[in-house]
């Protein structure tokens, strides 16, 4: 029986919505959902999968069956979409809507599943992560939420040691109850078939992207900090006009000493509505003429229009002031030890355990890696910052042969299994394994010279004991083991032992063959 047409009409949905999310081609993301805080949000656990995204996951992920997650920056470093992820509970909604469509960004407004919002763009051809980071960073800015998370995270993988960057959770799970749905310019909510039409309209070429200009006026405060030249022409909200002119007026000091004051009292008249009273702009001007002051980016206003990439290009920017990097996007790759991978401004960073626990280290794999010394943090504000990262880490599960533990097992399996078999337990003297009983016996020295000689160096000699307990129930793996040798004497030599390691044959797959080519065994 052919399929009905709402399954054909399903599969072209989830077809064209395959092609909005590919990314990372051999990898995607899964969140599986664990508790959640008394603010309400969700705690979840987030991992990797190494397998490709796939038309199947995606109707498994639209059913609501399994929550499915896309990583958009690919093995080249490019993309096809890109998000801000704000992670502000409550968000109004609507009001978000009306200020994308004022600015006319190609931004395609979906609720995230804690109640916040994912912005999406979308491009008619792939783009490097660097570029698309640098644009998203400006709207981010201009929307008034310069600190939200980008995706990608990183301008460039390491795909050679096992990175796959992080991935974004895709909207309507569980599309016909869903909570993640998308939000029109009126604010009103869409359904999943709408959706993927206005997101296909929003699509962009690069040339587009480029070609997007955030504010007109191109004389307010040349080459000064973005999130000063966004508030002057949108607007410096009441409440906040105090420590915007403070810094405006540190700008103009910088830029224009010889007549600081005057542009600063000019630029309140010009920009403020209303316009600070002359006596406040006069304690402005005292405050910068006694003391040294600098851009307070993580204060308010200023924090919510902040874009530092931007800010480091500028003349009278950040620059090298503002050295201590943004650290993000943590991933684990859960082999033994664990690599991590850390966002840096940007950039990927490979890190040990070691070099992520302490700011020493991590400031010299900073310098090899990146050619920056970032400046050295309170030791409290380190051990919050990793384990904010840590709990928010994604992992990466490798197969348990590339563990060290699972290396330690092959070559012990090989150790008892080679041909090079004990005849008879006088043998146990000259370092050959002897199996009798369902046990195979050794000595502990013979095995440490075949892992040492098979360049498994990783294990200390207390290492391997608790591995052969592990495999003997937990009791204790040695003994004296007693013999009588060719001339009928009692021996006795110490050993170790595991329970006997079974070979035999193997079913090998069935492998289909042409007829015109050569057997593969």
């Amino acid at each position: 029986m052919p399929p009905s047409g709402g399954i054909l009409i399903m599969e072209s949905l989830t077809k064209r919505f395959y092609e909005l999310f590919k990314g990372f081609s051999k990898a995607h993301g899964q969140t599986e959902l664990i508790d959640s805080t008394k603010h309400g949000k969700q705690m979840s656990k987030s991992y990797i999968v190494r397998e490709p995204l796939s038309l199947d996951l995606l109707q498994q992920h639209l059913e609501g069956k399994r929550g499915i997650g896309s990583i958009p920056i690919d093995e080249n470093n490019k993309c096809g979409f890109g998000v801000l992820d704000i992670d502000e509970y409550n968000l109004d909604l609507k009001n978000l809507a009306k200020k994308i469509k004022s600015l006319k960004l190609p931004l395609t407004l979906c609720r995230s599943k804690s109640g916040g919002a994912h912005l999406y763009i979308f491009l008619k051809e792939k783009i490097t992560a660097t570029e698309i980071r640098d644009r998203l960073s400006e709207f981010a800015s201009a929307l008034g939420y310069g600190n939200c998370e980008i995706f990608p995270k990183q301008e460039e993988v390491i795909v050679e040691r096992g990175d796959v960057g992080n991935f974004i959770n895709l909207p309507y799970f569980n599309y016909k109850y869903t909570m993640r749905y998308a939000i029109n310019n009126k604010g009103d909510d869409v359904s999943l078939k709408d959706f993927i039409t206005k997101a296909e309209k929003n699509k962009i070429t690069i040339k587009d992207l480029r070609d997007i200009v955030i504010g007109t006026n191109k004389n307010i405060l040349p080459s000064g900090p973005p999130c000063l030249r966004q508030l002057t022409e949108f607007g410096i909200p009441e409440g906040g006009r105090n420590n915007t002119m403070l810094n405006i007026g540190l700008y103009y000091k910088m830029a224009s000493p010889e007549n600081w004051k005057d542009l600063l009292e000019k630029h309140n008249n010009d920009h403020c509505t209303p316009p600070l009273p002359a006596k406040e702009i006069v304690t402005i001007q005292n405050q910068l003429e006694k003391k040294e002051y600098f851009y307070a980016c993580k204060q308010e206003p200023l924090k919510s229009h902040c874009n530092k990439s931007l800010c480091k290009t500028m003349k009278f920017g950040v620059g090298t002031n503002l050295s201590m990097p943004t650290i993000g996007g943590l991933t684990v790759v859960e082999s033994e030890p664990p690599v991590w991978f850390v966002d840096v401004d940007g950039h990927r960073l490979e890190l040990s355990t070691k070099q992520l626990q302490m700011q020493v280290d991590f400031q010299r794999a900073c310098m090899e890696q990146m050619y920056k010394m970032p400046a050295r943090l309170k030791e409290s504000d380190w051990r919050e910052m990793v384990d904010a990262l840590l709990a928010n880490a994604t992992r990466i599960s490798v197969p348990e042969e590339l563990t060290q533990k699972g290396q330690f097992q092959e070559l012990l399996e090989m150790f008892c299994t080679a041909r090079l078999q004990a005849r008879s337990p006088e043998e146990l003297m000259t370092g050959k394994p002897w199996t009798d009983e369902d046990c195979t016996y050794f000595k502990l020295s013979s095995l440490q010279d075949f892992l040492k000689r098979h360049n498994f160096n990783i294990y200390t000699r207390g290492q391997i004991t608790e591995r052969l307990k592990e495999l003997n129930g937990g009791s204790e793996a040695d003994k004296q083991y007693r013999f009588k040798d060719n001339k009928n004497k009692w021996q006795t030599v110490r050993v170790w032992s595991i329970p006997e390691i079974k070979t035999g044959e193997v079913d090998l797959p069935k492998v289909e063959v042409d007829k015109d080519e050569e057997p593969p065994f």
